[in-house]
């Protein structure tokens, strides 16, 4: 009988063949699974973002004349501290002439002031169906108005006849008148030509009222 020692025997030669590599990139499921964007598109959709961001202060042709004609209600409410600059200076009375029958017409009714300001801050600065454009701007003309207060308190306090009291409260009153001028010049062409106006000392304020 014969014996064979397994490791002499005979046996199927063995070849081993390379382990195929496999890429889930060239998986067609992982193409076409929909957890994968494509990233060409992440800076198209940043791009849009971007552009509604800036769209949120654009204006369109009503928007610019509304907004406009908001820089008028503080400088007609302050037209008084205005009476030794216009007495003084001729262009500046040739200037502002036309918007004498307005002022007029402001000044007729003593109330006319605040229910100005009410219906500018209930109607317009909190009514979402403005843009925040016109709102923005109706806010700052409001705010603008709300600082009269302190030269009317301070006129109201002193009321100096003559000397250094009077040269100190003429001096603030056309101050005022001017700051509410160039207001009215930069705040109401800037709007007219569609772009933001920010005026000095009430920006930030107008920019905490409207959301």
């Amino acid at each position: 009988m014969l014996l064979c020692h397994p490791i002499t025997s005979p046996s199927v030669p063995l070849t081993l063949s390379p382990k195929p590599h496999y890429s889930l990139k060239n998986h067609p499921s992982f193409l076409k699974a929909p957890n994968f964007p494509n990233i060409k598109d992440v800076p198209t959709r940043r791009k849009l973002m971007v552009v509604q961001a800036k769209g949120e202060d654009s204006a369109d042709g009503p928007d610019r004349l509304i907004s406009a004609i908001c820089y008028f209600y503080p400088f007609f409410d302050g037209i008084q501290y205005g009476k030794y600059v216009i007495t003084q200076f001729t262009p500046i009375q040739v200037l502002i002439q036309p918007l004498f029958p307005a002022i007029k017409v402001f000044k007729s009714f003593p109330l006319n002031g605040f229910l100005v300001f009410l219906t500018l801050y209930f109607v317009v600065v909190r009514n979402p169906n403005f843009s925040r454009y016109v709102r923005f701007n109706t806010m700052q003309a409001i705010v603008l108005d709300v600082l009269l207060i302190f030269p009317d308190l301070l006129e109201r306090t002193f009321n100096p006849k003559e000397g250094l009291g009077l040269d100190l409260l003429m001096s603030v009153d056309s101050t005022m008148f001017l700051f509410l001028l160039v207001c009215l010049i930069y705040g109401s062409s800037s709007c007219l030509f569609g772009q933001l106006p920010r005026l000095p000392i009430v920006a930030e304020a107008a920019d905490r009222q409207v959301l």
